[in-house]
């Protein structure tokens, strides 16, 4: 059930200070719910055991910070496809949404668990990922994480031997869940206020 929703609709995104709400929310969401749930799948009924070792308290923390610039990448290349038929300047579009996603990885200093180095480098490859977005026709929701599925995959904190298995899985549920996303900021969204957001005159 998604709580999120039991309260009523939520208010519509037409503002840059909205989607970036959502944007952080959702970019969060993806990642750390694959996380938490596929660990605790594995460890079946030892999960709070597993969950109460502080060995995989600090790797399940290095991996949602790793995680967490994928979920920014995956968030503004739906967000690009969905919006692209309402920009005029493809160029100026892209770049205010890219500063929209740097503004909500900013929001958060340097994790203890990846140290500063880390954390900027992961900024320089967040940038280059959303500047690839703009090299290529829009996709569907549902396949915008197969080219971050890899690099996800490889997050699990979960010994490589054990989840050798369980790639196609977790990229099922990626796609799953970024549909879901999908349809929930078309149902919210403002198209032409944020368009007008994005690309001032």
């Amino acid at each position: 059930m998604n709580l999120r929703h039991i309260f009523g609709r939520r208010p519509a995104i037409a503002t840059e200070a909205g989607l970036a709400e959502f944007i952080d929310e959702n970019a969060a969401f993806l990642v750390q719910k694959g996380l938490y749930e596929y660990s605790r799948a594995r460890a079946g009924h030892y999960a709070k055991i597993l969950f109460a070792e502080e060995c995989f308290r600090a790797a399940i923390e290095n991996s949602r910070w790793r995680a967490f610039p994928l979920g920014l990448a995956m968030l503004t290349e739906m967000i690009d496809g969905v919006l692209r038929p309402h920009a005029n300047d493809r160029r100026t579009f892209l770049d205010r949404l890219s500063a929209v996603t740097l503004s909500v990885f900013d929001r958060y200093p340097a994790p203890a668990a990846l140290g500063a180095e880390t954390w900027s480098e992961a900024r320089g490859e967040l940038l280059r990922q959303i500047e690839f977005v703009g090299m290529h026709p829009a996709k569907a929701a549902k396949d915008i994480p197969i080219r971050f599925c890899e690099s996800y995959f490889a997050l699990m904190p979960i010994h490589e031997k054990l989840r050798a298995s369980e790639f196609h899985t977790i990229s099922n549920y990626l796609r799953v869940t970024m549909c879901n996303i999908h349809h929930e900021f078309t149902t919210r969204m403002d198209a032409p206020a944020l368009a007008r957001e994005l690309q001032p005159a």
